[in-house]
């Protein structure tokens, strides 16, 4: 997520403290690195154009280039206007004072609308102790209706149907008056998409508004899209006058011109933001955490709050104490690959760690399934006294390693490699904890 974004900026303000003091030159040429690296990553022109203004007029006062830390201000200064540029603050969903929320999902199809909808229920369900119901409303896409019950029964959250022949707005309807004899707190409709914007659709989505009312009409956006996301969003809001977009597939190779460009555009805020196809991978979104992780400086709030949903404490005071005694093996190794797992890819987790951005590509960390049972067998394989000595592994125990497990030298080697990075991030992580003192650490991964 942004990583060539975050790289190029990254690089932009390390040439700026290597100048020292600052000039209205450094600056000028500066920014207009940072403008090239934003228009690249499709941000929408006239953004780029007016960010970069802002910028400039703040950074170029008296009272920054005279500074003692020059180069950290004009840093903040970005940091801020960027936060401003995605909404400053987090958006919470709106609550109805009388039972039940009513939120109306719209998108193209292939947007992610129907899962997404589903992760939603889901969120609600397990962070804000709501008890949600699914509507499907989409009944012209084949299967459609399916999909959502086959995601209801997975997440155990009711779906109501319409009955054959019934109109969308109907079936929402009589849904609303189901949710309200049956406790449902939350009403999630998921409406009908199409490949592209067109009157039946947009009049049959603004059709259901009319009649339910909804307290949140969320428009599901596929970041992947770039500029046509933002001129997408932009339709959907002059006829259905939206409260706010989720932006889906933001783990992929997205250059973020959507996610940077679609609030300032549209004037509506990013609500949540898809991670993954996990169903627990929609999450909030905090304006401030996206910003700074596009600056490489990490989000170790969301870090936090994903490693207490996930992680053991004492397991993790265990680790602290051998990471801080530089103490890290393979047993740690292992485990820390099972818990992460659960929290998400690998590469997203440690992007939200403040510098490891700049370790390089960290989509090598990232592993599936498959990969994970290979590391695991590669691990198993070897010897209690290998994996608490990493450092004993040589060619002939890699060769033994490899033959044991049913993998390849190259497959051990792969591993190793990861293991190392792994073990230089951790022992970063120490040095963090014998600065800041015993237990920061542990608090660093929620504990």
């Amino acid at each position: 997520m942004f990583q060539s974004l975050s790289e190029k900026l990254t690089s932009v303000f390390e040439k700026l403290r290597r100048s020292g003091k600052l000039t209205e030159k450094d600056i000028d040429t500066a920014l207009n690195e940072v403008k090239m690296a934003l228009l690249e990553a499709d941000v929408n022109f006239k953004v780029v154009k007016n960010f970069i203004k802002r910028v400039k007029e703040r950074a170029l006062g008296a009272e920054i280039l005279k500074s003692l830390t020059p180069t950290q201000q004009v840093v903040k200064i970005v940091l801020e206007e960027l936060t401003a540029l995605l909404g400053t603050d987090r958006s919470k969903l709106t609550v109805a004072s009388k039972k039940p929320t009513v939120i109306l999902m719209a998108g193209l199809q292939g947007s992610g609308k129907t899962t997404t909808s589903a992760k939603l229920a889901l969120y609600l369900r397990k962070d804000e102790k709501k008890n949600p119901m699914l509507v499907a409303c989409d009944i012209y896409r084949p299967a459609a209706v399916k999909q959502l019950q086959v995601l209801g029964d997975q997440l155990s959250v009711e779906v109501f149907v319409g009955t054959q022949g019934q109109k969308p707005a109907d079936i929402a309807l009589a849904a609303i008056e189901h949710a309200r004899l049956r406790d449902f707190d939350t009403v999630i409709i998921d409406t009908a998409g199409r490949l592209h914007i067109d009157e039946q659709m947009m009049a049959e989505v603004k059709g259901i508004k009319d009649a339910v009312s909804p307290h949140e009409v969320l428009l599901v956006v596929d970041s992947m899209t770039g500029q046509d996301a933002v001129n997408m969003a932009t339709s959907f809001n002059e006829l259905l006058e939206l409260s706010g977009i989720v932006l889906t597939k933001l783990d992929g190779d997205a250059r973020g011109g959507a996610a940077l460009s679609i609030r300032e555009v549209t004037g509506k805020p990013v609500k949540f933001v898809g991670m993954g196809e996990k169903s627990s991978s929609l999450e909030p979104f905090y304006p401030e955490r996206m910003a700074q992780r596009i600056l490489g400086m990490g989000d170790v709030l969301s870090l936090i709050e994903k490693a207490q949903a996930n992680m053991d404490e004492e397991k993790m005071k265990e680790i602290e104490k051998r990471v801080l005694d530089a103490d890290f093996n393979f047993n740690d190794f292992l485990y820390q690959l099972t818990q992460i797992k659960k929290m998400g890819p690998l590469d997203q987790l440690l992007g939200m760690i403040p510098g490891l951005s700049s370790m390089g590509n960290l989509s090598e960390f990232s592993f599936d399934d498959k990969k994970f049972k290979r590391f695991e067998a590669i691990i198993l394989s070897m010897t209690e006294r290998e994996r608490n000595v990493p450092d004993l592994i040589d060619g002939s125990r890699r060769k033994r390693i490899a033959e044991g497990s049913g993998n390849t030298i190259q497959d051990v080697n792969q591993l190793l490699k990861q293991f190392a990075q792994m073990r230089k991030m951790m022992k970063q992580l120490g040095n963090f904890g014998k600065r800041k003192g015993p237990g920061r650490l542990s608090k660093l991964f929620g504990m």
